[in-house]
């Protein structure tokens, strides 16, 4: 996606993340001056390549609005900082209505100040809920049962009051599985813990893990193992340039999926990992989660309609290739 920001600002909340970092990438391949904003928590500082940085704490007001005062000018703002560990959540719900509510919160009051009114919020298809529905269409009722989800929902909430009282616009744009890695190898996904099956499948398949669990062998699938929508994090990252340049044409509000529309099991991670490393991945199968639905993934049309926004780089090949690139690098892997 190519649109001219050249000389415009855009500051990234979470800017030092997966999904941020590749965002601040974006902005700045379309001439954009991305400004990372993070608290380094769970960020990642050598992934501040592309701006400057301010080191903040969305949960401290006074220095979130000194934050946003240095940077005033900003043509709109981009907010991915969270909590997303959703075992954590379950265990310690007050720490995640704090980080990612009131953090929100005081972003919000921050931009209201300064009148700053563009804003792309980063949620996600946890807010649906569980839900027989595929593919899932904007539409769906939200009834997310994970405190994450539940808080992703209620920042969503808050942005839309605050776009009905104060004119804020926004975009919201609930992602489902982030993959991949930025095809340079220079970022790429480097949780601590890791949770996601990609980064863990091909640690076990060079042998920096022991077996790894896949969660329910017994689906009504194909397989048997349960399927979701991997969507490459460039592609996510070029789906905020689409925003950026609704915004220009005049868009004042809208929620969106951001998947490819269709499913991939998790034996046929399994097997593409094995085809593009040559490594085999040993793991146990393991009783079902609770919560985790047989199948989840997107109906991407609105998206393509209200943004224009159509994934380019999610063919599975394309994503295991890039993210087996980038941890090879990590991992010193020949």
């Amino acid at each position: 996606m190519t649109f001219d920001l050249t000389g415009k600002t855009v500051i990234v909340v979470g800017g030092a993340g997966y999904i941020g970092a590749h965002v601040c990438k974006a902005v700045a391949d379309n001439g954009g001056i991305p400004v990372t904003f993070d608290n380094f928590s769970s960020g990642h500082r050598h992934a501040v390549k592309w701006g400057p940085s301010e080191t903040v704490d969305l949960r401290d007001k006074a220095a979130t609005l000194d934050a946003f005062t240095k940077h005033k000018s900003a043509h709109a703002v981009v907010h991915l900082a969270s909590s997303i560990e959703v075992g954590i959540g379950e265990k310690d719900p007050a720490g995640f209505y704090e980080n990612n509510v009131v953090g929100a919160l005081n972003l919000l009051e921050a931009m209201r100040e300064l009148s700053l009114t563009n804003l792309i919020f980063s949620s996600t298809c946890a807010t649906y809920g569980e839900t027989d529905q595929m593919p899932l269409l904007e539409s769906q009722v939200q009834n997310p049962f994970s405190v994450y989800g539940k808080t992703k929902l209620a920042i969503e909430h808050m942005i839309q009051s605050y776009h009905k009282a104060y004119g804020l616009a926004y975009i919201t744009l609930r992602y489902f599985n982030a993959s991949g890695a930025d095809s340079s190898g220079l970022i790429g996904e480097e949780h601590d813990p890791e949770t996601h099956l990609i980064p863990i499948a091909l640690a076990a398949a060079v042998g920096l893990r022991g077996k790894m669990k896949i969660f329910g062998t017994d689906y009504d699938t194909p397989d048997g193992t349960c399927i979701r929508d991997y969507i490459h994090v460039s592609d996510i990252a070029s789906a905020h340039i689409y925003g950026l340049e609704a915004f220009a044409n005049g868009l004042t509000q809208t929620e969106v999926n951001i998947g490819t529309g269709k499913g991939v099991s998790n034996l046929e991670i399994l097997k593409m990992i094995e085809t593009v490393t040559g490594h085999a991945v040993a793991y146990d199968a393991a009783p079902r989660r609770d919560g985790d639905l047989t199948r989840l993934y997107a109906d991407p049309k609105r998206a393509k309609e209200v943004l224009g926004f159509t994934a380019e780089h999610s063919n599975l090949k394309n994503i295991i290739q890039t993210a087996w690139k980038f941890h090879q690098g990590v991992w010193n892997i020949k």
